[in-house]
């Protein structure tokens, strides 16, 4: 997941498609329109820090509750998640999120 949230932060768009499973809701086969999609929403987002709330290890899929602290426009857009990620050919995928409300990190 930190992997993930640093590849957003800098902009590196080829990183979330190649770790995103593609059974997930946003991936594309058009990758050229998707890493469009990536770049521009990490050029309009600060991404002030990630905090992992909880972290579920097992051997071929995983959890990971955090919060992303971030800001669009001056404005918090701060969301919590809890990630599902699953293990093929020893790379982990990000296969699915579920929105948290309460992203306090309690």
């Amino acid at each position: 997941m930190r992997s993930r949230f640093a590849a957003y932060a800098l902009g590196l768009a080829d990183y979330i498609i190649e770790t995103t499973h593609r059974d997930h809701p946003e991936f594309s086969k058009d990758h050229e329109k998707w890493k469009e999609s990536i770049e521009s929403f990490s050029r309009a987002t600060n991404f002030d820090h990630l905090t992992i709330n909880e972290f579920v290890d097992g051997d071929e899929t995983a959890t990971v509750t955090f919060t992303a602290h971030l800001r669009q426009g001056g404005n918090d857009a701060t969301f919590g998640e809890k990630s599902f990620f699953v293990k093929e050919n020893d790379r982990w995928l990000y296969k699915s999120g579920e929105i948290k409300g309460d992203t306090s990190g309690a």
